[in-house]
């Protein structure tokens, strides 16, 4: 599907994505910003964050928001105090990308080391839904609001030696799919899962180190398939999963 979306599409939009210092992350955020939306960005490096605020500044886009958080560590009360700041000085998300994740050993499940095993399922898994069971009542607010969440081809089918990144990402699209379904009928908030496929990241080199990084699609690439999930032409888009052919 070819999609080319409109310049100020995102205009005055609230947007918080995390992972936001590089790789898919940060190539979101730009672009969001480029059409006109306020973005936070959430990461744990905060040298990376500072960087992708210049460039959004520098370029004469709305400022953004900076939250310096290490996703292995944020707990309740840190993201209750993110809540409160959002509220007090935006009132209100209009959307929510679950964008960061951490790759973890890919290695026999006999093999998989416990303290591994738990950093990785905090990351992808239980700071996911911390974020998005305290966010969820500023998305709400929202008059038209997406929640996306990012899968995988080991999400979607779990496949052997990717251990808790394989389980992380299936009990993300079972989240995302619940939430959907319980959202359908009684919020304006559009829940949806995006599964980039192979793109050329920090995290596909490390799976794949003899790859040929190449031969892979960019972050900027998959661009339009994001402002459309979150932006307003997705509107009639809930409980759905996308991937990168829906912009073949």
């Amino acid at each position: 599907m070819s999609y080319n979306p409109a310049p100020n599409i995102l205009k005055d939009c609230i947007i918080l994505i995390t992972g936001a210092g590089d790789g898919i992350g940060r190539a979101v955020s730009i672009a969001c910003a480029r059409h006109g939306a306020t973005v936070i960005l959430l990461g744990r490096t905060t040298t990376k964050l500072e960087a992708v605020f210049d460039e959004i500044i520098d370029s004469g886009f709305p400022e953004p928001g900076i939250v310096p958080m290490d996703l292995a560590t944020a707990g309740l009360e840190e993201i209750s105090a993110l809540a409160e700041v959002i509220d007090s000085r935006y009132g209100l998300l209009d959307g929510l990308l679950h964008n960061a994740s951490i790759l973890g050993e890919r290695v026999p499940f006999d093999h998989y080391g416990i303290d591994q095993w738990q950093q990785v399922m905090q990351v992808n898994l239980n700071a996911v839904f911390l974020l998005t069971r305290i966010l969820l009542p500023l998305l709400q607010r929202s008059d038209d609001s997406r929640l996306l969440f990012t899968s995988s081809g080991v999400g979607t089918t779990p496949r052997a030696y990717w251990g808790a990144y394989s389980v992380s990402k299936y009990a993300t699209e079972g989240l995302a799919k619940l939430l959907a379904d319980e959202l359908a009928n009684t919020s304006s908030v559009r829940v949806n899962i995006i599964n980039p496929g192979a793109t050329r990241t920090a995290m596909r080199a490390e799976a794949y180190p003899a790859e040929d990084p190449t031969t892979l699609k960019t972050p900027e690439d998959l661009l339009p398939l994001y402002l459309y999930l979150l932006g307003p032409d997705s509107q009639l888009d809930h409980g759905k999963t996308f991937t990168s052919d829906w912009l073949d």
